[in-house]
């Protein structure tokens, strides 16, 4: 699929091949979203792209309900989505300007696996 892009008057041919993303439309970065995972899994299975949407859909929803729930997930060669604790801390409060406790929590957050986080160092360019 070759997407035609329009970059500060230039037009630009974009094979989807080397480019799994579509630009922003206010920066030069590439991002991608749940709609381009969908098409491209849907692509590359020859599945329909609603079937794709409710599996991607469902994994994401195991994975949130398995954190709420207070257990990890653990994908081999990929990563873990883990449940960190944040310890007790001191805030301020600039506007009132006054010292506020910030009681201690747990947030998900996601490890990549030693594969993954190998792969991105040899292959992404640094900026």
């Amino acid at each position: 699929m070759v997407y035609i892009l329009k970059i500060k008057g230039i037009k630009q041919k974009i094979n989807f091949n080397f480019y799994i993303c579509k630009p922003k439309k206010s920066e030069n970065k590439y991002e991608m979203t749940k709609a381009d995972i969908v098409t491209k899994i849907s692509e590359k299975l020859g599945m329909e792209k609603g079937d794709v949407q409710a599996t991607v859909e469902s994994f994401m929803e195991e994975v949130k309900s398995s954190l709420e729930n207070g257990d990890n997930v653990y994908l081999r060669g990929f990563g873990s989505f883990i449940i960190k604790t944040r310890a007790e801390k001191t805030g301020r409060n600039i506007s009132k300007n006054t010292t506020i406790k910030i009681p201690a929590h747990n947030i998900p957050a996601f490890k990549p696996a030693k594969v993954f986080v190998e792969g991105v160092k040899s292959n992404v360019q640094v900026k």
